[in-house]
């Protein structure tokens, strides 16, 4: 079985990040506290909980050189936290937003981090040394609604974003006195602060996950359609692959190498991509053991399945006409899952080793080298 590790945490999580040395967790269970776990001789224990936001934590990420956290909120604020002695001490970050923060992440150098906002905007923050504050220079203009995911690229100059505009998006973040041009390379070479550099209209629904390839060659983003996008060539003249799915939409995606992807989403349970020797994606299967309903009605649309699990129904067992008894999607997790983070070991650009989180409160760790027919991809 691909799950080797299980732990129900809360009610429902909403975000979630592991220390650089994967033996703490830091989540929010889905109000306005980030709580950070250790595990002891195989127990978790809860160490502490960061009390600073007023609203819904929305973002987490823990840099591994740093041993930084910074964290977002519904709030629009963002504080990055210093561990000093056995205390967590907050930062306030300038966002200088009207609308809620959505999702943050560290740059590949952690010289700055992005957050995404339901102001049609994107933060990039960095550290003013002489004042002593973490301070943001926005993209403006650019995206026609919320924000929903961003992703750096391994240069640490270029930013992909999505939106409920339906549109990926690919900025230059190049901050001078920040990034050294060397760092400058590919589309990024001549381009300044906040430049658009690519724009893909590939989906016709909402665009929720995206994340480079190890190398930075290719892009993958999700959208609300139950497709998946596949980019090669970011710049000029890119190479595009669309791959539909019959099962629910997917929340996020992870690239494990460079020929394989794991989404997870509104089935609960994580899809397994792959490309084969010249580059074209499929969907190959689920990553987790499916349940098999025992009773109940074997018939239904996935729209009125979907349906059932918004209102919990098949959860607590409440029969409909249309949704079954017995959940037939998912297996470790019960509910949406929203979060994928990869457990990389330093110095492999591979992953073999992710956590996910969701709707459920769990926090499932798998494992791809137990899964043989998927080794050829890793």
């Amino acid at each position: 079985m691909a799950a080797i590790a299980v732990h129900q945490f809360a009610q429902c999580i909403t975000c979630h990040a592991w220390s650089p040395d994967h033996s703490m967790v830091a989540f929010c269970p889905n109000n306005n506290e980030v709580h950070i776990y250790k595990l002891f001789q195989d127990k978790w224990e809860k160490l502490h909980v960061l009390q600073k936001h007023d609203q819904i934590v929305s973002g987490i990420d823990w840099s591994a050189r740093s041993n930084r956290i910074v964290t977002v909120s519904h709030d629009r604020n963002s504080y990055v936290w210093n561990q000093e002695g056995s205390e967590w001490v907050p930062t306030l970050v300038i966002l200088r937003l009207n609308r809620a923060a959505l999702c943050v992440q560290w740059s590949p150098k952690e010289n700055k981090f992005a957050v995404g906002s339901g102001a049609k905007t994107v933060c990039i923050c960095y550290y003013e040394q002489e004042n002593n504050w973490w301070v943001s220079k926005l993209i403006r203009k650019k995206h026609e609604s919320s924000v929903t995911s961003i992703a750096w690229h391994p240069n640490n100059i270029l930013l992909a974003t999505t939106s409920t505009d339906g549109k990926c998006r690919v900025f230059s973040t190049f901050i001078k006195g920040v990034d050294t041009k060397d760092s400058k390379v590919g589309p990024s070479s001549d381009s300044k602060f906040g430049e658009q550099i690519l724009q893909l209209d590939l989906s016709f629904s909402w665009a929720f996950g995206v994340k480079w390839s190890p190398s930075g060659n290719t892009l993958a983003y999700v959208g609300h359609n139950s497709m998946i996008y596949f980019v090669d060539d970011v710049g000029p003249s890119p190479l595009a692959q669309t791959v539909a799915f019959r099962d629910l939409p997917l929340r996020d995606v992870l690239f494990v190498s460079e020929k394989m992807v794991i989404g997870v989403g509104f089935d609960c349970n994580p899809l397994v991509f792959a490309a084969d020797e010249t580059g074209i994606w499929t969907f190959l299967r689920f990553l987790d053991e499916r349940k098999t309903s025992t009773s109940g009605p074997k018939y239904g649309s996935q729209f009125s399945e979907a349906f059932g699990k918004l209102y919990g129904q098949s959860k607590y067992g409440v029969s409909n006409d249309a949704v079954e008894s017995s959940r037939t999607r998912g297996g470790v997790h019960e509910n949406c899952i929203n979060c994928v983070v990869p457990l990389r070991e330093g110095g492999f650009t591979r992953t073999t080793r992710f956590s996910t989180s969701g709707l459920d409160g769990k926090i499932v760790t798998w494992n791809l080298e137990s899964q043989e027919d998927l080794l050829n991809y890793l």
